[in-house]
């Protein structure tokens, strides 16, 4: 019989002829080759085997066992309690472990363990929430890469909120498509802070402008998302309701996307903030200085010193005809009506609202210098072709000139004994730009 065969050489045969001759009998055990009045034994000694001194026998029968959904339940379930490199073949792998199972183990495994559970060719919401909530940053990145996880956007906001300062994570994070608005957000927002977080220790910021410029970076992310998602009306509430929940629906990130020239913002905020429908918020803004925007503004309970900085923008928007720009630029003549209208409105509340409003002046004046210096080298490259025309070269003698060569060859003139050619296309860049 076959058992009575391996029990023979159970304790005394050396641990490499034990892994050999505990493959062949699981391999057997498996294929049902054994007569029926043997299989029983076989499965006494193959779960002898499970306790055997050394892990190369033990890691024999796991390697058999992974991917078989024939073998009985217990022997799988005692080979994913071994050591690192025996449980994590049939965490990985196993068919018959259940969800309950495999939560139990990201809970008690380490790392090897819990990347083990996470690679998997399928994991279930329930196990990624788990792995999300108790998980090892190593073991999130496997889970985040596999394409085979249900991921929820519950378990991704838990995995930012415990590892969001891991860049690694973050990378991979962003490399899933299809990430909803409040992700992205919560990712931006991490990268930010961990930017801060960075500057602070480098000694390069103090805490108070490490967290300005956090919150600004959060900011612009945000409002980049509302802008990309602004003709999607159900996925736009959802996100300003995230951001509402999350305290990141702020007076500055408004302010922000009105100085950037997009009110839909503030149009579908105001609407999350006093539950009114659209087109009734939208009659308050089209009338800003009315009472009735005034009303609006309070049941919103926002900051009632910056009331008039948010009628003075929405009419320098009316005044400008400017409005859900699509561009994340601030407008520097909005923000400077802003200024003017506060300080002739009410000197001594334009002192309190100024320092934000003159950051803000101060962005967009930069952002005004980055985009021209963006726009320099195509200025220079036609400015060389008017100063440095090319010399007009005539064919060699006895050539005759194509119709085609003719048709895209530049005007020439004569400027002594040298013909000179002029480039329209440039010159009528140039004067364009100009």
């Amino acid at each position: 019989m076959a058992e009575q065969h391996v029990l023979q050489w159970e304790w005394s045969a050396s641990p490499t002829i034990r892994a050999e001759q505990a493959g062949c009998l699981a391999r057997a055990f498996l294929e049902e080759t054994l007569p029926d009045e043997e299989r029983d034994g076989a499965r006494l000694v193959l779960t002898g085997l499970l306790e055997d001194p050394s892990a190369l026998v033990r890691r024999v029968l796991a390697e058999h066992f992974a991917n078989s959904d024939k073998v009985p339940h217990y022997m799988v379930h005692i080979l994913a309690e071994d050591q690192n490199d025996i449980a994590e073949i049939v965490l990985s792998r196993s068919p018959i472990l259940s969800d309950a199972e495999l939560i139990d183990s990201a809970a008690t495994s380490k790392m090897f363990g819990q990347k083990a559970i996470a690679l998997r060719p399928h994991v279930s919401a329930a196990v990624a929430a788990a792995l999300a909530e108790v998980g090892m940053v190593e073991a999130l990145i496997s889970l985040v890469q596999n394409p085979g996880a249900e991921l929820l956007d519950s378990s991704l906001h838990r995995m930012i909120e415990r590892h969001g300062h891991h860049a690694e994570l973050r990378q991979a994070l962003f490399a899933r498509h299809h990430l909803s608005p409040s992700v992205r957000s919560a990712l931006m927002g991490a990268a930010a802070k961990a930017l801060a977080a960075l500057l602070t220790a480098n000694d390069e910021l103090t805490k108070e402008k490490a967290e300005i410029l956090a919150r600004d970076q959060r900011d612009r992310a945000n409002l980049r998302l509302a802008m990309e998602i602004c003709e999607e009306p159900r996925v736009a509430r959802a996100f300003v309701a995230y951001l509402r929940k999350s305290g990141q629906l702020t007076a500055g990130l408004l302010l922000r996307g009105l100085f950037c020239g997009h009110k839909l913002l503030l149009e579908r905020a105001f609407c999350e903030l006093t539950g009114l429908p659209n087109a009734r918020v939208a009659s308050y803004m089209a009338t800003a200085g009315s009472a009735g925007f005034a009303t609006l503004y309070r049941n919103a309970k926002m900051p009632e010193m910056l009331l008039p900085v948010f009628v003075a923008a929405l009419q320098a928007l009316t005044d400008l005809r400017l409005a859900n720009a699509v561009d994340m630029q601030l407008q520097t003549p909005v923000i400077h009506k802003v200024l003017d209208a506060c300080q002739l409105d009410n000197p001594n509340h334009q002192l309190a609202v100024s320092a934000g409003l003159r950051r803000l002046e101060a962005e967009a004046a930069c952002e005004e210098a980055r985009l021209f210096q963006t726009l320099l080298p195509t200025w220079e490259q036609d400015n060389q072709a008017i100063q440095n025309p090319r010399p007009f070269l005539p064919p060699a003698q006895g050539e005759a000139q194509s119709s085609s060569a003719c048709e895209t060859s530049p005007a020439t003139s004569r400027v002594g004994s040298v013909e000179i050619a002029i480039d329209f296309d440039a010159l009528a860049a140039a004067i364009a730009a100009a």
